[in-house]
């Protein structure tokens, strides 16, 4: 046979072998191969290609045996050189393979790169991704294989696909305890910081907030850092972090660098916000905290003067709840109104300057002839393991099905195990589990042709606030989660005859829609079993305790002043503090406090947080009065204390928050402990503590009132909010 001949014969041989092969005829391609190596011996190809064809035919140690067979007895440079071909040879059938989305295969196929060359780290990168892909654990490759090592020790050719990898797996186990040891191996690597950053920063927000794991959040988060130390948009997050997961020191560390960084207006207001926001959860810093709410105040005023209107979306989004400590520092509900509705308003400008689409999209709406049942469309991030999720799930089971479709629309879905929110996603017509992006949620909203979105956030929220500033729904209502937003696409704010005064209404853009008797009704509270005991705390069993239970935020210090007051006046008394906020800084704050008013700190008692809810609702039982916090008061807490009977003292004000307890006070029928001035809030304090009878007879009318009051009948509460979305609605139909 001529070399013509013989050159035609083994190029129809292999170009059979191919066509075979495509059309995944493994068996007879491998027939083929195996008549090129009869023919040709010494080309090494035709071997690499058989023993793929076995391979894909699940014969992986004939597939093995065939290329052992093709390394032959070769000097150390040909099966070096042999090594490279072969493994070219599964690399270019692996990426084939994910080009054709068929993982399964090309991961098996990579698995036998990885035997032929283990520390070919590009590989074992591209093998995490099929693994992912795949749905596997991932434990052997982040680990057992060595990879990170190899990223530390190995140059990377291929810098994007350690990026893509490393966001895949932030995505898809971003929990796994190898986690930060990978993502600090990419730092040496990393050319270009923003791309790095904009893998890491995402996910550490979801981690944080949709995982709950804010110091494993803080720690990723820390390497960008190292990348860009002064880069403002991490030391936000960063702080934010910190402030999470309760190391507020950290925290305010973080801020204040942030703050000492800004050079702009808006980046100035941020910083200062967020350390404002750490001061305010240490009780010790208060001076300080109020120094910098002076100064904050001061550089917002500044920049309504401005009135900048081509801010970016994640400067407004910051921006709308950089006002949100003011209730807490002083009950001035023109002031606080004033600044906050002047702040929404910019930011609602924002909005329709950069979304101007969108909005004018959703105004075209064309829903006033609607004869089935109202869409009325729930908005929240809290919509689980939260106040507003054990408050709002009585209206939410109560709904009439029959008269309306009950849409929830979920910000930053927990991606936990979370049995209230999984309740309350049964509970819906249907559940959109939403990120954290306002577009996506305020376009699902208008599709689903939403009547009425009821906002649970208000400014808790900067995502809520911008959905609800790009009105996707006709009729709009903000209700339960903190006082109203002032966002003028908010139409309706839900209040009753007692938590605003009757003046309240000027200093609101929403209109205030009272409800005949309260705001907010629960049929009960889960209860568990208590674990605190007097003698477990060394309080004699004849004291009376006091207690309070709020978080940082609230213990403003002239409140925590007259509390004090209250301990020293009543003989054999005990003060219980509890509550979420720097536990060291609190203990100080009301050490200090009880010197100054001649109280023995013996009398003080610091409590750790419960477990659970139901278990904190259990051990309030230990005590015989619940001292409330002023100018904002309790919410939660104050109708928990109500439903366990326990007789509360608390301080009217003004604003929404001053009032919390009032209303649901006047609404389960007591009005002993209701004060209206500092004195009579001592008086009450005072009176109720020396008084076991009127202890005793407030705490019947309270187990009384479980039957009759508003307060715990969320059925009847639920029929007065659908009379309210009807009427509203019918408002909207007549252009009123």
């Amino acid at each position: 046979m001529t070399t013509v001949q013989l050159h035609t014969d083994i190029t129809s041989l292999e170009q059979q072998a191919q066509q075979y092969f495509i059309k995944g005829n493994y068996s007879q391609a491998a027939s083929y191969y195996e008549q090129a190596i009869e023919t040709e011996p010494e080309v090494k190809t035709h071997y690499w290609k058989l023993g793929l064809m076995l391979l894909l035919q699940g014969e992986e140690t004939e597939a093995q045996m065939t290329w052992l067979l093709g390394m032959g007895e070769g000097e150390a440079q040909q099966a070096e050189e042999w090594t490279s071909e072969l493994i070219q040879v599964l690399q270019t059938e692996a990426e084939r393979r994910e080009r054709l989305t068929d993982y399964k295969v090309a991961w098996a196929i990579r698995q036998h790169m990885r035997e032929i060359n283990p520390t070919d780290v590009n590989n074992l990168l591209y093998l995490i991704e099929l693994a992912i892909k795949l749905e596997r654990l991932i434990d052997d490759e982040l680990t057992s294989l060595r990879v990170i090592e190899l990223i530390h020790s190995e140059p990377i050719v291929d810098i994007q696909l350690l990026l893509q990898v490393l966001k895949s797996i932030l995505n898809y186990a971003p929990l796994h305890p190898a986690v930060p040891a990978f993502a600090e191996a990419c730092l040496a690597h990393v050319h270009d910081s923003q791309s790095f950053i904009n893998v890491l920063l995402p996910a550490t927000v979801q981690i944080a907030h949709s995982m709950r794991q804010p110091k494993l959040a803080a720690l990723l988060l820390e390497l960008c850092l190292r990348l860009e130390p002064e880069n403002l948009a991490i030391l936000r997050h960063l702080a934010a972090f910190y402030f999470k997961a309760n190391d507020y020191s950290k925290g305010i560390e973080v801020a204040k660098s942030c703050y000492s960084l800004s050079n702009k207006l808006i980046d100035k207001i941020f910083a200062i916000h967020l350390l404002h926001r750490g001061l305010m959860d240490s009780p010790a810093c208060w001076e300080e905290a109020c120094e910098v709410f002076q100064q904050q105040q001061s550089l917002m005023m500044s920049l309504l003067e401005e009135k900048p209107i081509n801010l970016r979306s994640d400067q407004a989004l910051y921006l709308f709840n950089s006002n949100y400590f003011a209730p807490y520092l002083q009950d001035n509900l023109k002031e606080n109104r004033y600044l906050q509705n002047q702040i929404a308003s910019l930011c609602q400008l924002n909005v329709e300057n950069y979304a101007s689409k969108e909005v004018q999209r959703y105004k075209k709406r064309t829903s006033k002839r609607r004869n089935s049942k109202l869409k009325i469309g729930y908005l929240s991030h809290c919509l689980s393991r939260h106040s507003v999720g054990w408050l709002a799930r009585w209206l939410i089971q109560h709904h009439n099905r029959e008269q309306f479709d009950i849409y929830g629309y979920f910000i930053n879905y927990k991606q936990i195990n979370e049995p209230l929110q999984e309740w309350y996603i049964q509970q819906f017509t249907q559940a959109y589990k939403g990120g954290i992006y306002s577009d996506d949620i305020a376009e699902k909203i208008y599709q689903d042709e939403i009547d009425i979105l009821i906002d649970l956030d208000s400014i808790t929220l900067d995502v809520t606030c911008e959905i609800m500033a790009l009105k996707p729904a006709p009729v709009q209502i903000t209700w339960l989660g903190w006082d109203a937003s002032g966002i003028p696409a908010v139409d309706y704010f839900i209040a009753d005859p007692y938590v605003l005064p009757e003046s309240a209404q000027e200093y609101y853009t929403e209109k205030i829609w009272r409800l005949p008797e309260t705001y907010i009704a629960v049929d009960g509270f889960d209860v568990g079993v208590p674990t605190l005991r007097r003698d477990s705390l060394d309080i004699p069993n004849d004291a009376v305790i006091y207690l309070s239970a709020q978080r940082g935020f609230k213990r403003h210090p002239d409140t925590a002043r007259l509390q004090m007051k209250i301990i020293k006046e009543v003989p054999n008394s005990y003060f219980l503090i509890k509550g979420l906020a720097d536990v060291e800084a609190v203990q100080k704050f009301f050490m200090q406090l009880a010197e100054e008013e001649g109280v023995e700190c013996d009398r003080l008692r610091f409590l750790p947080q419960d477990p659970a809810e139901a278990v904190h609702r259990a051990n309030l039982g230990i005590a015989d009065v619940v001292l409330d916090t002023f100018p904002y008061n309790g919410a939660t807490t104050t109708l928990e204390t109500l439903w366990m009977g326990i007789p509360l003292v608390t301080r009217v004000g003004q604003q929404f928050a001053a009032r919390n307890s009032y209303t649901m006070m006047m609404n389960v029928g007591v009005t002993e402990g209701i004060a209206w001035t500092d004195e009579e809030y001592i008086e009450w304090g005072v009176r109720l503590g020396k008084d076991e009878a009127l202890r005793q007879q407030v705490a019947l009318k309270l187990k009384a009132s479980r039957q009759t009051a508003p307060l715990w009948n969320g059925k009847q509460f639920t029929c007065e909010m659908e009379k309210a979305y009807e009427e509203m609605w019918q408002r909207y139909i007549e252009g009123k």
